[in-house]
Protein backbone atom coordinates (compact mmCIF):
# COMPACT_ATOMS: atom_id res chain seq x y z
CA UNK A 1 0.00 0.00 0.00
CA UNK A 2 1.07 3.28 -0.78
CA UNK A 3 -0.43 5.36 2.23
CA UNK A 4 -2.01 4.23 5.43
CA UNK A 5 -3.26 7.29 7.68
CA UNK A 6 -3.71 7.20 11.92
CA UNK A 7 -6.19 10.08 12.57
CA UNK A 8 -5.74 10.92 16.66
CA UNK A 9 -1.71 11.48 17.94
CA UNK A 10 -2.61 10.18 21.40
CA UNK A 11 -1.35 6.82 23.07
CA UNK A 12 -3.74 4.38 20.85
CA UNK A 13 -2.82 6.15 17.72
CA UNK A 14 0.80 6.95 17.74
CA UNK A 15 1.56 3.18 18.96
CA UNK A 16 -0.63 2.12 15.94
CA UNK A 17 1.53 4.25 13.82
CA UNK A 18 4.78 3.05 14.80
CA UNK A 19 3.62 -0.49 14.13
CA UNK A 20 2.35 -0.06 10.88
CA UNK A 21 5.80 1.57 10.02
CA UNK A 22 7.34 -1.22 11.59
CA UNK A 23 5.89 -3.80 9.86
CA UNK A 24 6.30 -1.49 6.27
CA UNK A 25 2.35 -2.07 5.05
CA UNK A 26 2.93 1.27 3.56
CA UNK A 27 5.33 3.20 1.92
CA UNK A 28 4.36 6.44 3.69
CA UNK A 29 2.53 6.43 7.16
CA UNK A 30 0.77 10.10 8.18
CA UNK A 31 -0.11 10.64 11.79
CA UNK A 32 -2.90 13.46 12.02
CA UNK A 33 -3.76 15.47 15.64
CA UNK A 34 -4.98 18.82 16.03
CA UNK A 35 -2.54 19.45 18.25
CA UNK A 36 0.59 21.85 16.97
CA UNK A 37 3.71 20.28 16.60
CA UNK A 38 2.39 16.76 18.49
CA UNK A 39 2.17 14.80 15.58
CA UNK A 40 5.34 16.04 13.67
CA UNK A 41 6.96 15.85 16.61
CA UNK A 42 6.18 11.91 17.38
CA UNK A 43 6.46 10.99 13.80
CA UNK A 44 10.08 11.89 13.37
CA UNK A 45 10.49 10.28 16.72
CA UNK A 46 9.16 7.06 15.13
CA UNK A 47 11.31 8.17 11.81
CA UNK A 48 14.41 8.27 13.50
CA UNK A 49 13.96 4.69 14.99
CA UNK A 50 14.11 3.21 11.11
CA UNK A 51 17.95 3.03 11.40
CA UNK A 52 16.93 1.06 14.36
CA UNK A 53 14.23 -0.98 13.37
CA UNK A 54 14.90 -1.85 9.72
CA UNK A 55 11.87 -0.38 8.11
CA UNK A 56 11.85 1.69 5.16
CA UNK A 57 8.25 3.20 5.87
CA UNK A 58 8.13 7.39 6.04
CA UNK A 59 6.60 8.75 8.93
CA UNK A 60 4.62 12.26 8.50
CA UNK A 61 2.91 14.01 11.14
CA UNK A 62 0.28 16.54 10.25
CA UNK A 63 -2.38 18.85 11.52
CA UNK A 64 -4.63 19.39 8.36
CA UNK A 65 -5.85 16.37 6.02
CA UNK A 66 -4.03 17.57 3.06
CA UNK A 67 -0.97 15.64 4.19
CA UNK A 68 -3.71 12.50 4.77
CA UNK A 69 -4.62 12.83 0.10
CA UNK A 70 -5.35 9.37 -1.29
CA UNK A 71 -5.06 7.39 1.51
CA UNK A 72 -5.71 3.40 1.54
CA UNK A 73 -6.70 2.94 4.85
CA UNK A 74 -7.60 5.24 7.10
CA UNK A 75 -7.69 4.57 11.27
CA UNK A 76 -9.67 6.80 13.69
CA UNK A 77 -8.27 6.80 16.73
CA UNK A 78 -9.67 10.45 17.63
CA UNK A 79 -11.65 11.29 20.64
CA UNK A 80 -11.82 11.13 24.82
CA UNK A 81 -10.77 8.32 26.57
CA UNK A 82 -12.21 6.73 29.53
CA UNK A 83 -11.46 7.88 32.96
CA UNK A 84 -12.16 5.67 35.93
CA UNK A 85 -15.58 5.99 36.74
CA UNK A 86 -16.60 6.08 33.29
CA UNK A 87 -18.32 3.57 30.90
CA UNK A 88 -17.67 3.55 27.04
CA UNK A 89 -21.09 5.27 26.61
CA UNK A 90 -20.55 8.31 28.73
CA UNK A 91 -18.08 9.69 25.80
CA UNK A 92 -21.01 9.29 22.95
CA UNK A 93 -21.65 12.72 22.50
CA UNK A 94 -18.52 14.19 22.57
CA UNK A 95 -16.99 11.84 20.68
CA UNK A 96 -19.91 11.62 18.01
CA UNK A 97 -18.65 15.27 17.12
CA UNK A 98 -14.72 14.50 16.71
CA UNK A 99 -15.93 11.45 14.09
CA UNK A 100 -17.81 12.92 12.56
CA UNK A 101 -16.05 15.92 11.55
CA UNK A 102 -13.23 13.09 11.53
CA UNK A 103 -14.97 11.17 8.77
CA UNK A 104 -15.88 14.24 6.34
CA UNK A 105 -12.69 15.40 6.49
CA UNK A 106 -11.06 11.68 5.64
CA UNK A 107 -13.76 11.64 2.85
CA UNK A 108 -12.83 14.89 1.53
CA UNK A 109 -8.86 14.39 0.89
CA UNK A 110 -9.45 10.21 0.73
CA UNK A 111 -12.47 8.68 -1.05
CA UNK A 112 -11.81 5.64 -1.72
CA UNK A 113 -10.04 4.34 1.58
CA UNK A 114 -11.08 1.79 3.97
CA UNK A 115 -11.97 2.96 7.12
CA UNK A 116 -11.16 1.27 10.55
CA UNK A 117 -12.73 2.92 13.60
CA UNK A 118 -10.98 2.64 16.98
CA UNK A 119 -13.18 5.37 19.17
CA UNK A 120 -15.57 5.03 21.38
CA UNK A 121 -17.86 3.75 22.20
CA UNK A 122 -16.60 1.70 19.43
CA UNK A 123 -19.79 0.19 17.54
CA UNK A 124 -21.54 3.50 17.30
CA UNK A 125 -19.07 5.15 16.21
CA UNK A 126 -18.56 3.00 13.17
CA UNK A 127 -22.39 3.60 12.52
CA UNK A 128 -21.24 7.23 12.94
CA UNK A 129 -18.62 7.38 10.11
CA UNK A 130 -20.73 5.19 8.15
CA UNK A 131 -23.57 7.18 8.12
CA UNK A 132 -21.30 10.39 7.26
CA UNK A 133 -19.04 8.90 4.97
CA UNK A 134 -21.89 7.72 2.93
CA UNK A 135 -19.13 4.51 2.00
CA UNK A 136 -20.06 0.78 1.04
CA UNK A 137 -20.63 -1.09 4.47
CA UNK A 138 -17.42 -3.60 3.61
CA UNK A 139 -15.29 -0.32 3.78
CA UNK A 140 -16.22 0.77 7.47
CA UNK A 141 -14.93 -1.51 9.91
CA UNK A 142 -15.07 -1.16 13.42
CA UNK A 143 -12.24 -2.81 15.86
CA UNK A 144 -13.81 -5.11 18.73
CA UNK A 145 -13.71 -8.56 19.02
CA UNK A 146 -9.88 -8.73 18.11
CA UNK A 147 -9.10 -7.11 21.15
CA UNK A 148 -11.37 -8.95 23.12
CA UNK A 149 -10.54 -11.89 22.16
CA UNK A 150 -6.50 -11.46 22.53
CA UNK A 151 -7.33 -10.47 26.14
CA UNK A 152 -9.73 -13.71 26.98
CA UNK A 153 -6.71 -15.81 25.13
CA UNK A 154 -4.39 -14.28 27.15
CA UNK A 155 -6.12 -15.18 30.16
CA UNK A 156 -6.83 -18.70 28.88
CA UNK A 157 -2.97 -19.25 28.44
CA UNK A 158 -2.35 -17.73 32.00
CA UNK A 159 -5.07 -20.49 33.55
CA UNK A 160 -3.26 -23.27 31.80
CA UNK A 161 0.46 -21.98 31.60
CA UNK A 162 0.38 -22.71 28.07
CA UNK A 163 1.90 -20.44 25.15
CA UNK A 164 -1.08 -17.87 23.57
CA UNK A 165 0.54 -18.62 20.12
CA UNK A 166 -1.62 -22.08 20.98
CA UNK A 167 -4.86 -20.53 22.05
CA UNK A 168 -7.77 -19.54 19.98
CA UNK A 169 -10.95 -17.55 20.55
CA UNK A 170 -13.49 -15.83 19.23
CA UNK A 171 -15.41 -12.94 20.98
CA UNK A 172 -18.80 -11.62 19.14
CA UNK A 173 -21.08 -9.03 19.95
CA UNK A 174 -20.34 -5.28 20.89
CA UNK A 175 -17.05 -4.12 22.68
CA UNK A 176 -16.13 -4.79 26.42
CA UNK A 177 -19.19 -4.89 28.68
CA UNK A 178 -21.73 -6.58 26.45
CA UNK A 179 -19.35 -8.89 24.73
CA UNK A 180 -20.06 -12.42 23.98
CA UNK A 181 -17.42 -14.89 24.44
CA UNK A 182 -18.10 -18.20 22.45
CA UNK A 183 -16.49 -20.62 24.96
CA UNK A 184 -17.31 -23.72 22.75
CA UNK A 185 -15.17 -22.32 20.07
CA UNK A 186 -12.16 -21.20 22.05
CA UNK A 187 -9.21 -24.00 21.90
CA UNK A 188 -6.00 -24.63 22.59
CA UNK A 189 -3.86 -26.27 20.08
CA UNK A 190 -7.51 -27.54 19.03
CA UNK A 191 -8.78 -28.74 22.32
CA UNK A 192 -12.02 -26.86 23.39
CA UNK A 193 -10.90 -25.25 26.30
CA UNK A 194 -14.00 -27.01 28.20
CA UNK A 195 -11.81 -29.77 28.56
CA UNK A 196 -8.99 -28.46 30.40
CA UNK A 197 -10.87 -25.44 32.18
CA UNK A 198 -13.98 -25.81 35.12
CA UNK A 199 -16.71 -24.42 34.39
CA UNK A 200 -16.33 -21.72 37.27
CA UNK A 201 -13.08 -20.77 36.01
CA UNK A 202 -13.93 -20.85 32.50
CA UNK A 203 -16.77 -18.02 34.09
CA UNK A 204 -14.49 -15.72 36.19
CA UNK A 205 -11.99 -15.52 32.66
CA UNK A 206 -15.17 -14.13 30.41
CA UNK A 207 -15.74 -11.85 33.17
CA UNK A 208 -12.36 -10.64 33.29
CA UNK A 209 -12.30 -10.10 29.78
CA UNK A 210 -15.40 -8.52 29.87
CA UNK A 211 -13.94 -5.98 31.98
CA UNK A 212 -10.31 -5.91 30.65
CA UNK A 213 -10.83 -2.48 29.41
CA UNK A 214 -12.05 -0.89 32.72
CA UNK A 215 -9.27 -2.86 34.65
CA UNK A 216 -6.70 -0.78 32.62
CA UNK A 217 -8.28 2.04 33.31
CA UNK A 218 -8.01 1.70 36.69
CA UNK A 219 -5.23 1.06 37.42
CA UNK A 220 -3.81 3.97 34.88
CA UNK A 221 -6.27 6.77 36.76
CA UNK A 222 -5.56 9.36 33.45
CA UNK A 223 -6.16 7.10 30.52
CA UNK A 224 -6.90 4.05 29.04
CA UNK A 225 -5.78 0.90 27.41
CA UNK A 226 -3.60 1.53 24.24
CA UNK A 227 -0.39 -1.48 23.89
CA UNK A 228 -3.49 -3.97 23.20
CA UNK A 229 -5.92 -1.65 21.09
CA UNK A 230 -3.15 -0.35 19.17
CA UNK A 231 -1.80 -4.33 18.26
CA UNK A 232 -5.38 -5.32 16.98
CA UNK A 233 -6.35 -2.16 14.89
CA UNK A 234 -2.96 -2.86 12.99
CA UNK A 235 -3.96 -6.62 12.83
CA UNK A 236 -6.57 -5.26 10.41
CA UNK A 237 -4.73 -2.99 8.83
CA UNK A 238 -2.28 -5.89 8.06
CA UNK A 239 -5.34 -8.40 6.91
CA UNK A 240 -6.55 -5.50 4.26
CA UNK A 241 -2.98 -4.04 3.32
CA UNK A 242 -1.50 -7.73 2.51
CA UNK A 243 -4.96 -9.14 1.19
CA UNK A 244 -4.52 -11.94 3.17
CA UNK A 245 -7.95 -13.00 3.67
CA UNK A 246 -7.48 -13.35 7.20
CA UNK A 247 -11.04 -14.37 9.34
CA UNK A 248 -10.99 -11.89 12.29
CA UNK A 249 -13.94 -10.40 15.04
CA UNK A 250 -14.66 -7.24 13.28
CA UNK A 251 -17.65 -4.90 14.35
CA UNK A 252 -19.57 -4.88 10.86
CA UNK A 253 -22.69 -3.43 9.71
CA UNK A 254 -25.62 -5.86 9.39
CA UNK A 255 -28.11 -6.53 6.96
CA UNK A 256 -30.36 -9.85 8.32
CA UNK A 257 -26.84 -12.02 9.29
CA UNK A 258 -27.70 -13.46 12.73
CA UNK A 259 -30.94 -12.11 12.33
CA UNK A 260 -30.27 -8.26 13.75
CA UNK A 261 -30.38 -5.71 11.43
CA UNK A 262 -29.13 -1.85 10.70
CA UNK A 263 -26.26 -2.07 13.41
CA UNK A 264 -22.87 -2.59 14.09
CA UNK A 265 -22.16 -5.87 15.92
CA UNK A 266 -19.20 -7.90 16.04
CA UNK A 267 -19.10 -10.90 14.43
CA UNK A 268 -16.42 -12.68 12.30
CA UNK A 269 -15.82 -11.84 8.93
CA UNK A 270 -13.13 -12.21 5.79
CA UNK A 271 -10.46 -9.30 5.45
CA UNK A 272 -8.79 -8.32 2.26
CA UNK A 273 -7.82 -5.94 0.09
CA UNK A 274 -12.06 -4.87 -0.49
CA UNK A 275 -12.22 -4.70 3.43
CA UNK A 276 -15.00 -7.23 4.28
CA UNK A 277 -14.77 -10.05 1.90
CA UNK A 278 -17.60 -12.09 3.72
CA UNK A 279 -19.47 -11.92 6.96
CA UNK A 280 -19.62 -15.33 8.18
CA UNK A 281 -22.42 -17.05 9.85
CA UNK A 282 -21.77 -19.36 12.69
CA UNK A 283 -24.73 -21.52 14.44
CA UNK A 284 -25.03 -20.34 17.68
CA UNK A 285 -27.04 -21.33 20.88
CA UNK A 286 -30.00 -19.73 21.79
CA UNK A 287 -28.26 -18.02 24.62
CA UNK A 288 -25.72 -16.94 22.42
CA UNK A 289 -28.11 -15.51 20.18
CA UNK A 290 -29.69 -13.70 22.65
CA UNK A 291 -26.60 -12.44 23.89
CA UNK A 292 -25.43 -11.01 20.81
CA UNK A 293 -29.00 -9.56 20.17
CA UNK A 294 -29.22 -7.99 23.61
CA UNK A 295 -25.60 -6.46 22.37
CA UNK A 296 -27.16 -4.88 19.01
CA UNK A 297 -30.11 -3.63 20.83
CA UNK A 298 -27.62 -1.34 23.28
CA UNK A 299 -25.68 -0.41 20.14
CA UNK A 300 -29.33 0.77 18.40
CA UNK A 301 -30.38 2.45 21.74
CA UNK A 302 -27.53 4.33 21.64
CA UNK A 303 -27.47 5.14 18.01
CA UNK A 304 -30.76 6.71 18.80
CA UNK A 305 -29.83 9.18 20.76
CA UNK A 306 -28.04 11.00 18.15
CA UNK A 307 -28.29 13.64 15.87
CA UNK A 308 -26.62 12.85 12.77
Amino acid sequence: MKKITVIGGGNVGSTAAQRIAEKQLAQEVVLVDILEGVPQGKALDMWESAPVEGFDSAVVGANDYAATANSDIVVITAGLARKPGMSRDDLLLANTKIVKSVTEQVVTHSPNSILIVVSNPLDVMAYVAKKVSGFAKQRVIGMAGILDSARFRLFIAQELNVSVRDVQAMVLGGHGDSMVPLVRYSTVAGIPITELISAERIEALVTRARNGGIEIVNFLKTGSAYYAPSSAAVEMVEAIARNSNRVLPCSAWLEGEYGLNDVYCGVPVKLNANGIEQILELKLTDEEIAGLKKSADDVTANIKKLDI
